[in-house]
């Protein structure tokens, strides 16, 4: 399941789109999680990116679902972690 990954991550987790973005465009990401029931503008741009600098990404079913799996009371479109 890829949620348990982000869970034994949490000090490597990067939140949200415009993080997101900031952090695969400066290569300090590892893998991308992107939330099936997002807003496709946003999970379009971050998908699109991931493919331009072959970094792996997985689709996860729900936005509440990541965003507990990342440690927040709230949903989010999009999570990444950090290389170590």
């Amino acid at each position: 399941m890829p949620y348990k990954k982000l869970t034994q991550t949490q000090s490597r987790i990067i939140i949200g789109m415009k993080e997101t973005l900031k952090a695969m465009k400066k290569g300090d990401v590892s893998e991308v999680f992107i939330a099936d029931d997002a807003d496709h503008q946003i999970t379009d741009r971050v998908i699109a990116l991931a493919e331009e600098l072959e970094i792996p990404y997985r689709r996860v079913a729900s936005m509440k679902d990541l965003g507990t799996a990342c440690g927040i009371d709230v949903g989010t479109s999009t999570a990444a972690i950090k290389q170590q």
